[in-house]
């Protein structure tokens, strides 16, 4: 079997030298092994001639992409405030709160829902909604604390409960609803799992001042979107129609008009 000879480079020749050996002074060769050393090289056998260096580029290529991307970590769609804890007071006996800080940071319109493994003594307000690129939101979770069971506080400690926050990136805005994530489940991505810290309420520390101060601003938010918008001037209906303040200079027009002809009568 004639191998076509080449001057390489000194990397190239040592390399591809490896490769050209079992080619050279090659005799007539069993199928078997003749196969099974190609197919070890991570070539295919062409029973009318050698492999042809680079020959498997385009297959070697997108094979070692996948591996690589699946290796990457995820691009994140959001930022979360605070990143991967949910703050709770401890209250033994009552509903607390906490909040979180949720801000799409891509360049498109990104769907998020909460899950929890605690579903019958949590839920979230909202439950999820769609954020244009650059917007944010302060959701607020709340949690029924119950009673210890050896009467020690779990303050700073891990609890068993965990929050899912799922993403999933939309072509627009769009009114957003649950079924979203299961039309599209294979785009769904898990963007953070949030583990409860209970924090003991008689006790400043930073965590418990910022999560008054995420309250506070989410508690505004909503006195906010309850308020009726506000007028922002003359409203236009019909074929440019303006009324509100023209249209009641104009009625004190007529009646002004009306006053001076009953006189000069």
């Amino acid at each position: 079997m004639a191998v076509v000879e080449q001057k390489p480079s000194s990397d190239q020749g040592k390399v591809w030298g490896f490769f050209k050996l079992p080619f050279r002074n090659a005799g007539p060769v069993p199928n078997s092994s003749s196969s099974s050393s190609v197919s070890h090289l991570g070539g295919h056998h062409h029973p009318g001639g050698p492999q042809v260096e680079g020959s498997e580029g385009h297959h070697g290529s997108s094979s070692v992409s996948s591996v690589a991307k699946s290796l990457l970590p995820a691009r994140r769609r959001l930022k979360l405030d605070p990143s991967t804890k949910l703050y709770f007071p401890y209250e033994p006996g009552k509903q607390v709160r906490s909040a979180i800080k949720i801000k799409n940071i891509s360049k498109s319109h990104v769907a998020f829902k909460f899950q929890t493994t605690a579903p019958k003594s949590c839920f979230m307000r909202p439950p999820g909604a769609i954020l244009a690129p650059g917007e944010s939101i302060i959701a607020t979770v709340f949690k029924f604390v119950e009673h210890p069971e050896n009467n020690e506080k779990p303050i700073n400690q891990k609890s068993s409960v965990k929050f899912k926050i799922m993403c999933l990136k939309v072509k627009g805005m769009m009114d957003y609803v649950p079924e979203l994530f299961d039309e599209q489940k294979d785009q769904v991505v898990v963007e953070r799992i949030l583990r409860v810290i209970f924090l003991d309420p008689e006790r400043p520390c930073p965590a418990l001042e910022k999560l008054k101060r995420q309250l506070a601003e989410a508690d505004a938010a909503v006195e906010a979107r309850k308020k009726p918008p506000e007028d922002a001037g003359p409203k236009i209906i019909g074929e440019g129609l303006v009324i509100d303040e023209w249209k009641e200079r104009r009625e004190r027009y007529l009646a002004r008009q009306q006053v001076e002809g009953v006189d000069s009568v």
